[in-house]
């Protein structure tokens, strides 16, 4: 199983599928411009192919705070439908818990929508564990972030 950090356009185009079952408010022909643009402040898109398909994405980034120190955070995680069960999102959290090492990083941190209650199960059975609830205010509507 290969995973790699998708560093194109044509790679990070071809992480638009499955990146669009997670975040499905996001049109195509913004999609790698998004991305670029994330990328001038340390986003990483991180994806596993099976064959010619992308099959699990990842959008990370490195922080430093006082709560945590030096941590990874994972914006997206998403395997897709059609490839659940089947490793690839096991393998991708291990690939980005090693990443986080590398990195120096103290901790890996993620959020997951209250209604993930499958996600959520998955991350738990992953050796995560709950540590808040997130809180928001939509200042303008989201689908014109």
């Amino acid at each position: 199983m290969n995973i790699c950090i998708a560093e194109t356009d044509t790679e990070i185009a071809a992480c638009f599928p499955i990146m669009r079952e997670l975040r499905p408010h996001i049109q195509e022909d913004e999609f790698v411009p998004r991305i670029k643009h994330q990328q001038k402040d340390g986003y990483r898109l991180v994806f596993i192919k099976d064959g010619n398909t992308v099959v699990a994405a990842a959008g990370i980034r490195i922080g430093e705070n006082l709560a945590w120190g030096r941590f990874l955070y994972v914006d997206d995680l998403v395997t897709s439908a059609n490839h659940r069960s089947n490793g690839y999102g096991t393998n991708m959290l291990i690939w980005l818990r090693e990443y986080a090492l590398d990195e120096g990083c103290h901790q890996l941190h993620l959020d997951s929508g209250m209604h993930r209650e499958d996600a959520h199960r998955f991350y738990v059975r992953e050796g995560m564990s709950k540590a808040g609830i997130h809180f928001v205010y939509n200042l303008v509507p989201i689908n014109t972030i």
